[in-house]
């Protein structure tokens, strides 16, 4: 404990970490809580498991305990489940303050957020759509006070991508008052370091974890090259030999959609495997159930897609599986974190197809390691191959008789609608791009097939003129010399 205090820490945090079994403060914890207390923006890098929630919440509660007052710190995070458990965070360090807190996320009534905002809590934990929302729509409240300004998962909320958060995080900047201090988390920022500099202003304290290995010691690491088609099998399996092995032992599945989510969970319900499914297509009081389940071993299996990867702190999950080999290396650093927490051992096995062998490639060059062959007995697989398939199908076709593509297209409109878009123009204009498109790929082509008829045309002249050089060449070289008699006569 005489190492907490060192930091900086009052003696009552020093407390709470003693009574929540925290011992020593890991390195990130070490090297940016002091420069936090002295006021300064932080960048803090650090692999997945490491404490980095408590290397900004600490500071932030000792701040807030000499100077409380209306809405003091907005933290955001790129998704709901992470929002709760940094709020959880929050209050269980901050008991000793009466802190109050609000958590500002999708799916949730945004009237009865509001009202929470307008009591000025001390913490808001948010999603940027959702508080971006509330920014446009209401004047009950403002960020214009507040001291600290926190982006966990920092790279996934500046990255533009499948979700970019850009013009929400535009209108939050806005609001927020120009002296703050700014502070950024996140296991993989390397990518990002430009414009999380361009963000963090005052005396910006920048702190990466040594690079030798880009995840934690205690995971073993694996992957097993399996056809495309018999995957599945495989995947049964592999959770039949862990639930014979250890029947105590939770399993994270990763998948790439949502789709394949829910398809998986109904496939290992029907062979009796105790799994729930969390995605973006749930409802969010289903995705709370499903997650609190999951953390409460009523469940031992967890199929999710992305949504789960990021900053979830499970301390009993064994195993992570990923169905799909990641497209992107930080992706993959972000899932197999679930596991081997806080100094645990687990295990994290990567299913790779043929066609994905230059990503597992890719993936060993960013965490500068290499995966480990995972053995199994083919034979077996190929026993339970016929009806994991026959299963596999019968659950996509019943998935299909829900109309769970519809439902997709559906929220997608109701996206639009909240965004102020009208779907119906949205759809005109993507089918008009989508001919533009079209059109440019087919002038193109037409562009490169008059290149490529013009260099034959001129590859084949050139040929001609070389075989009429030939010729003449030939022709000369057959003529009989003419003799010396000849030249005199002709002299």
């Amino acid at each position: 404990m005489a190492e907490f205090a060192k930091l900086g820490l009052a003696s009552w945090l020093v407390a709470q970490c003693r009574q929540l079994g925290l011992k020593h403060p890991t390195p990130v914890q070490q090297n940016c809580v002091p420069a936090i207390l002295e006021g300064r923006d932080c960048m803090g890098c650090a692999k997945t498991g490491s404490g980095k929630t408590a290397a900004f919440v600490l500071p932030i509660l000792q701040k807030l305990s000499e100077d409380p007052f209306g809405i003091f710190c907005l933290v955001l995070t790129p998704t709901r489940e992470l929002a709760y458990q940094i709020a959880e965070q929050f209050r269980v360090l901050g008991k000793p303050l009466g802190l109050k807190d609000c958590i500002i996320v999708g799916g949730m009534d945004m009237v009865a957020q509001a009202l929470e905002l307008s009591r000025k809590p001390h913490v808001v934990i948010a999603t940027p759509g959702r508080l971006a929302d509330h920014l446009r729509s209401s004047n009950t409240f403002n960020i214009k006070k507040i001291r600290f300004l926190v982006m966990d998962e920092a790279d996934r909320l500046l990255e533009q991508g499948c979700t970019d958060f850009t013009k929400d995080l535009e209108v939050i900047f806005d609001a927020a008052p120009a002296q703050r201090q700014t502070l950024l988390f996140s296991a993989t920022l390397t990518d990002t370091l430009k414009v999380l500099q361009g963000i963090a202003t005052n005396k910006p304290f920048f702190w990466e974890a040594p690079a030798e290995v880009r995840t934690v010691e205690q995971l073993d690491q694996r992957y097993l090259l399996v056809p495309e088609k018999v995957k599945d099998a495989y995947l049964v399996h592999l959770i039949q030999t862990f639930q014979d092995e250890h029947e105590d032992w939770s399993i994270i599945i990763f998948t790439s959609t949502c789709k394949t989510c829910q398809v998986l969970n109904m496939m290992l319900r029907r062979f009796n495997f105790p799994s729930v499914a969390l995605h973006s297509m749930m409802k969010q009081k289903a995705r709370f159930a499903a997650l609190a389940k999951f953390k409460s071993s009523v469940y031992r299996i967890l199929i999710a897609t992305d949504v789960a990867s990021r900053g979830l702190d499970i301390p009993t999950v064994q195993v992570v599986i990923n169905h799909n080999t990641p497209g992107l290396p930080k992706i993959y650093i972000h899932r197999v974190g679930r596991t081997a927490r806080a100094g645990r051992d687990g295990i994290a096995i990567t299913l790779v197809t043929q066609y994905d062998i230059h990503l597992l490639h890719a993936i060993e060059e960013e965490i500068k390691m290499k995966l480990k062959d995972f053995s199994v007995e083919e034979a077996t697989v190929l026993k339970i191959l016929t009806q994991v398939n026959v299963v596999r199908r019968e659950c996509e076709i019943k998935l299909e008789a829900t109309d769970f593509d519809e439902k997709k297209e559906i929220n997608k409109r109701k996206q639009l609608i909240l965004e102020g878009k009208d779907p119906d123009l949205e759809a005109k204009r993507k089918a008009e791009l989508a001919k533009i498109r079209q059109k440019n790929r087919q002038f193109k082509e037409q562009v490169m097939q008059t290149l490529q008829r013009q260099k034959a045309l001129r590859l084949k002249r050139k040929q001609q003129r070389k075989q009429q050089w030939q010729q003449q060449r030939q022709q000369r070289q057959q003529q009989p010399l003419p003799s010396p008699k000849a030249k005199e006569k002709k002299k």
